[in-house]
């Protein structure tokens, strides 16, 4: 080998190595997530040659980087683990329970459930259906998990009274638009979380409210082509459901998307939201009652 190729070798690496290598803001390495969840390295080292789990992202060395939301995984692994699962029963149980990737309520619930039926709905017709949810959401649901997208900030002011009261019942109310007047907020309600600029959340329009005894969710995608069509004529591809499961994974989409905004309480509400879903639903009156005040509310706006 000359000299030169010697002197080569032992050149650090490229600039876009060197970025790599630096990892992004707030990534753990395996000794701090080990220490964050209890475990040893050699554990963790053991369940991704053995499960794929938890799944690292590698630098150009090599080197394994991991998130909070990978240190809430691990935890609950080794809380069910405790309580008598087998390992890689425990193991696929959280990992089909993590947050999605997906920052499309809409797109989520289409890909995991595609039974759901899809309506074409003018947003007059939307506002019904999210009057009802919150308002059943707010008279029967028990310490909810809420989630409101309202692509606009200035569309969400109209439903700001209503927010304000359904923040008081929840155990965690959050909103998304495109941004807030500047002080928005400050009075109380719910947590409101800006869309970047590209985020897919900014065309949809969505209501989720994860309760045991009252989960309900409206999830919409604003069609495109309408600047010229007057508000209230917009068209929607939408979906709704009282699905358990559903509304669960409406749930973690809009958490995840929190998380990826910013959100200083998003991991535990992430880590909250990946235990099973109890699936008993919401009971026969309960829909029912829910589908009267549907029909009583597309009525009224008519």
């Amino acid at each position: 080998m000359s000299m030169d190729q010697d002197l080569g070798a032992a050149q650090p690496p490229a600039r876009a190595d060197l970025a790599d290598e630096a990892g992004h803001e707030g990534e753990l390495t395996i000794g701090d997530l080990a220490r964050r969840a209890g475990v040893s390295t050699a554990v963790l080292r053991m369940w991704e040659s053995r499960h794929g789990f938890p799944e690292a992202r590698r630098l150009a060395s090599g080197h394994r980087r991991y998130t909070q939301a990978d240190v809430d995984l691990v935890r609950q692994v080794l809380r069910r683990k405790a309580a008598g699962t087998r390992l890689d029963v425990a193991i696929a149980e959280v990992a089909a329970s993590a947050a999605p990737a997906s920052p499309s309520i809409f797109a989520e619930l289409r890909r995991r459930h595609p039974t759901l039926p899809v309506h074409r709905l003018r947003k007059s017709t939307l506002i019904a259906l999210s009057w009802a949810i919150e308002d059943e959401c707010c008279a029967v649901a028990e310490r909810p998990v809420l989630f409101g997208a309202f692509q606009r900030g200035r569309f969400y002011e109209a439903s700001a009274g209503r927010w304000a009261e359904l923040a008081r019942v929840a155990r965690s109310a959050v909103v998304f638009a495109d941004q807030w007047d500047a002080g928005a907020g400050a009075s109380g309600g719910p947590v409101r979380v800006d869309l970047a600029p590209d985020a897919p959340m900014r065309r949809e329009w969505a209501v989720v409210c994860d309760a045991p005894d009252s989960p309900a969710c409206l999830s919409a995608w604003e069609l495109p082509g309408q600047a010229a069509t007057p508000d209230r004529e917009r068209v929607f591809e939408s979906v709704w459901t009282v699905d358990p499961a559903a509304v669960r994974d409406a749930a973690r989409v809009a958490a995840a998307v929190a998380a990826g905004a910013g959100l200083p309480d998003a991991g535990s509400l992430l880590s909250g939201l990946a235990e099973p879903v109890e699936m008993g639903g919401a009971a026969p009156p309960a829909v029912t009652a829910l589908f009267h005040r549907v029909v009583a509310y597309v009525d009224r706006l008519r």
